[in-house]
């Protein structure tokens, strides 16, 4: 227990340094004769107990009450003030200004262990209860990091349960997945929706379950009626996935329905325009067309990447929300690393149908 004692008067401060001293060898009293010092120390330390006397050149024991107790950190600190009996209105005052208990002058030993006693109690159950609580909360993001884990399994296997029917590959969820987060990096969005953007991005196809084989294996390129029907993925992937309490697969659910919408409004299935369209969806259409031009099909040759390049920047404002766009090729070198990280087992048909 760190006890800080301040008092102008060097013999007060002697005594009560003795006192605290024999009151228990494990106590650990810190004497401050300058006030302005004291508080000084105070602002920047940990303590569990201040005293402090209230004739005092400036700042005297209210003011320096006053400013100990603005940090929110020192809000609950016990306060103990040493006054002389006929100051009634500066005990007043004190209380106001934030202390807990008073000595009176002269200082009587066995009040002051009293009173001593009594703070260091309350001191004691602050600290138990802000280590219970400190559990608690390392208890709850134990479970949470479990349900999240879960849900992101869950995620992950319907990803795949998708990816058997889907002929893209394992590869591009994990490449356009890292993609969209480098992008949610680079605009700034807090953590949380980083994490959230990584580990929803891989559903982005799951609406291509109800997709007929007929149609979704076609080698070549789709006629206007099976395009109609192709569409219609985004759609399905959102009624799979919404109404979910879970906020990623919400998230998820969202990515889905707009990852094919366009900025001007020329996308599906809502034709939203601009900012009309959930920026999870905006930033996901350029994570998973870089993607899709870059990767070599048995109908198409991969892209180079300066094409690719070329393709978001001319598209910047009609497709692609250009804030988007710029994001993604302030961090090319970085989506290239990812690129070279994940790279496809097998080349399988793929219809960029964007």
């Amino acid at each position: 227990m760190r006890i800080v004692i301040v008092d102008d008067n060097p013999v007060n401060l002697k005594l009560m340094e003795s006192l605290v001293r024999r009151a228990n060898p494990e106590y650990q009293p810190l004497t401050f004769q300058d006030s302005a010092e004291g508080l000084a120390w105070c602002l920047s330390n940990v303590v569990d107990l201040l005293i402090v006397d209230y004739m005092m050149p400036s700042p005297d024991g209210l003011e320096f009450i006053r400013r100990y107790r603005e940090p929110p950190e020192n809000a609950d600190i016990p306060v103990l003030m040493i006054t002389a009996d006929h100051e009634k209105e500066t005990r007043y005052a004190a209380l106001e200004s934030g202390a807990n208990d008073f000595l009176t002058k002269p200082i009587d030993n066995a009040e002051f262990r009293a009173r001593l006693r009594n703070m260091i109690s309350l001191r004691r159950s602050q600290r138990a209860l802000a280590d219970r609580a400190a559990w608690l909360a390392e208890k709850v993001s134990e479970a949470t990091k479990v349900i999240l884990d879960r849900e992101h399994e869950m995620i992950t296997r319907l990803s795949r349960a998708a990816e058997f029917r889907d002929p893209e590959t394992g590869a591009h969820i994990q490449r356009m997945s890292n993609y969209s987060h480098l992008i949610s990096q680079q605009l700034r969005l807090p953590l949380e929706e980083q994490e959230l953007i990584l580990r929803a991005a891989p559903m982005h196809d799951v609406g291509k379950i109800a997709i007929p084989d007929i149609i979704l294996l076609k080698p070549g390129k789709l006629d206007e009626a099976e395009f109609t029907i192709m569409k219609t993925h985004a759609e399905k992937g959102w009624e799979i996935l919404r109404g979910s309490q879970s906020h990623l697969l919400d998230i998820a659910a969202v990515i889905a329905r707009s990852h094919h919408e366009k900025f001007d409004g020329s996308g599906y299935p809502l034709g939203l325009k601009g900012e009309e369209i959930p920026l999870h969806g905006r930033i996901v259409a350029v994570a998973d067309v870089f993607d899709a031009l870059t990767t070599e099909r048995p109908y198409k040759k991969a892209w180079e990447v300066e094409r690719a390049v070329d393709f978001l920047q001319a598209g910047a404002g009609s497709h692609f929300d250009p804030l988007c766009v710029a994001a993604f090729l302030s961090r090319l070198e970085d989506a290239l690393v990812i690129r070279a990280s994940f790279q496809d087992v097998e080349a399988h048909p793929a219809h960029l149908d964007d």
